[in-house]
C-alpha cells in the first residue's frame, strides 16, 4: 500500500496541519508515506476548464494517483471542509478513483463533527473511494499552542492510522 497524507489548510498556524503531521509520523513508523502540504504548492481555483492543465495540478494528481490510501486533513470552516480541500478534489478528480480515504478534521467548536460527510459522500459516489468510517475530529480544546494535548484525539489518530494500515491489500472491486 502506498500512503499519502495531505494537509489542505492554507493557514500558517494550522491545527489540521499539526494533526496531519502526527498521522504522517505514525504511518512512517512502519510504512513509507508521502506528505503533501497545500501551503507549499500553488494550485489554481478550479474553473472546470483550463485549470486542470496547470503543471502543479498535474504533479499533485500524480501523487494522488500513485497512492492507494490517502489521509486528508482539512480545517472545518462554516460547517464544511475548507474550500482548499474541495478545490483540490475538483482539480484532481479522477486521480482519486478507487482510493482508500481517511479524514482528519480540525474545527473551532464541537458542532461541526458531521461536516466532512458531504466530501466523503462525493468521493465515495463519484470516485468509488473506500471511506474509512473512523475519522478524527478535533476542536480548539484539543490543542495548546503547537501541540496536540488531548489524549483522546491522539488515540483516535492512532486508530485511524491502524485502520488504514489494516486495509492494506483490501481490493476495491472494479466495475466492468
Amino acid at each position: 500500500m502506498s500512503f499519502l497524507t495531505i494537509s489542505t489548510s492554507l493557514n500558517k498556524s494550522s491545527r489540521s496541519l499539526l494533526l496531519a503531521r502526527e498521522a504522517h509520523r505514525l504511518i512512517n513508523q512502519d510504512h513509507q508515506a508521502e506528505f503533501l502540504d497545500l501551503r507549499q504548492i500553488e494550485l489554481p481555483q478550479c474553473d472546470g476548464d483550463q485549470s486542470a492543465a496547470n503543471e502543479n495540478v498535474d504533479a499533485v494528481s500524480k501523487l494522488i494517483q500513485n497512492a492507494t490510501c490517502i489521509l486528508l486533513a482539512a480545517p472545518i470552516y462554516n460547517y464544511a471542509a475548507s474550500s482548499a480541500a474541495k478545490n483540490l478534489i475538483e482539480l484532481t478528480g479522477r486521480a482519486w478513483t478507487d482510493k482508500t480515504v481517511g479524514f482528519i478534521c480540525a474545527a473551532g467548536g464541537r458542532s461541526s463533527y458531521m461536516s466532512i460527510m458531504s466530501l466523503a459522500g462525493s468521493l465515495m459516489l463519484d470516485f468509488r473511494c473506500l471511506i474509512i468510517p473512523r475519522f478524527v475530529y478535533a476542536d480548539s480544546g484539543a490543542f495548546s499552542g503547537d501541540s496536540i494535548t488531548d489524549q483522546e484525539v491522539r488515540a483516535r489518530l492512532e486508530q485511524l492510522v491502524q485502520t488504514a494500515i489494516k486495509l492494506d491489500g483490501v481490493a476495491i472491486p472494479q466495475m466492468p
